[in-house]
């Protein structure tokens, strides 16, 4: 709460600023910028009003980071954008983001966990998602087993830009990464989600579906609007008035897109904008090969990219100085983005000493400890009661992550030993 106040008296003017701006009650994209006005953070909103409103709420080291709170005291200015669905700011988001790379949108801009839209070079496009580790890992040794026509991205949240996917499939019917299954590609095809693929004018008329898609993406609607409206008044012409009907509606469609399931998402993710959870565990036999692991949760999800191993330099059965162990050496690099909660493997005992490791070395960081059942399930949740409701489904499986990666680690070194 210091800290927020500090932050208020750092930066009186920006909050008048914003009460002069009057933002929308509507979808959109807004820009924190320096006092060159250059973009420091972008972000989006299903309420553009309500969402600035909340960078001046009381909780906001809570429910948003340090880092955020850094932002907005150095912020100048905002600026918006207003878009007709969240769909378009989902979109609009990434595009900027990925086009001005700003600081405090780090998180968004170094996972390599987060997703692709690939759209394939083929006579019949594809369209899928691909983590952009991976495609950068198979450009690099040559194994891509596809040629790339457009890639959008990368996005953060993999549930959101899946669901974006499934609302235009609807708009703009496309082949997805499995079209290659007859079985599955006859389902789809049977409920309008991809083309009919008979003759000549079915791959011409994909062709252009997938160049509407691509000029959405692009976040060129008004662009996209005169070729929908080019398409229909010659297919009109022509007297193919199936198609100048498809088109028709397909105008209709984009002024009325129903992204209902991503307004949800949105609330959801907002409350787990930039923050960070990382979790610890131990595996051993009996005190011996003895390893510990970091797992990371982002924004809501998992990120792989993000995790860590150690191997514990003294074999031994305590898992309370081994856990200390781990979170020491992990403090020591600092190069590491500091996590907003620290998740331990076990009762009150491990919880204790994580936050004496912490409070050692004067960094405060909430700590939650989960504690097991006979079945090795989660049984009670151990920290700050406000933590573990916001973040409850998070904790549970951040920590179950842990345990796994720990585990497999551990097989990992006694199957090299015995190999020996």
């Amino acid at each position: 709460m210091i800290l927020i106040r500090t932050y208020h008296t750092l930066n009186p003017m920006l909050r008048q600023y914003l009460n002069k701006k009057k933002l929308p009650d509507l979808p959109g994209i807004y820009i924190f910028r320096d006092y060159q006005k250059r973009p420091i953070y972008i972000g989006r909103a299903t309420s553009l009003k309500d969402r600035t409103k909340s960078y001046f709420a009381n909780d906001l080291i809570e429910t948003r980071g340090p880092r955020i709170v850094d932002m907005v005291t150095k912020a100048k200015s905002l600026t918006f954008e207003q878009t007709d669905s969240v769909l378009e700011a989902v979109l609009l988001e990434s595009s900027l983001i990925k086009q001005y790379q700003p600081y405090y949108n780090v998180d968004e801009r170094d996972d390599r966990s987060n997703q692709c839209v690939v759209i394939t070079e083929e006579l019949w496009p594809r369209v899928f998602l691909a983590r952009a580790r991976d495609l950068e890992k198979s450009e690099a040794d040559g194994t891509t087993p596809y040629r790339i026509k457009k890639l959008f991205g990368p996005f953060t949240e993999a549930g959101l830009i899946k669901e974006s996917l499934k609302i235009l499939r609807r708009l703009f019917p496309f082949r997805d990464k499995k079209a290659y299954d007859p079985r599955y590609e006859s389902f789809y095809q049977a409920i309008g989600r991809s083309p009919d693929r008979g003759s000549e004018s079915d791959r011409l008329a994909y062709s252009r579906t997938i160049d509407h898609l691509i000029l959405f993406f692009e976040g060129k609607k008004s662009q996209l609007r005169i070729q929908i409206e080019k398409d229909m008044n010659e297919a009109a012409k022509e007297m193919r008035f199936e198609d100048a009907n498809r088109f028709k509606h397909l105008l209709h469609a984009l002024d009325h897109i129903n992204d209902i399931a991503l307004i949800k998402d949105n609330r959801e993710q907002s409350s787990r904008s930039n923050y960070r959870i990382e979790a610890y565990d131990i595996a051993h036999l009996s005190g011996t090969n003895v390893v510990g692991a970091m797992t990371v949760y982002q924004n809501g999800n998992a990120a792989p990219a993000e995790y860590r191993k150690f191997k514990i330099k003294k074999d031994t059965n305590n898992d309370i100085a081994n856990l200390a162990e781990v979170i020491f050496r992990r403090l020591n690099h600092p190069e590491w983005a500091y996590p907003d909660l620290i998740v331990v493997d076990g009762n009150a005992n491990q919880l204790k000493a994580a936050e004496n490791i912490l409070k050692a070395r004067r960094i405060n960081i909430s700590v939650v400890a989960v504690t097991k059942d006979d079945k090795h399930k989660a049984s009670e949740l151990l920290g700050d009661p406000e933590l573990v409701k916001r973040f409850k489904r998070e904790i549970i499986a951040v920590n179950a992550e842990a345990h796994r990666y720990a585990i497999k680690y551990h097989r990992q070194k006694r199957s090299v030993i015995r190999g020996r």
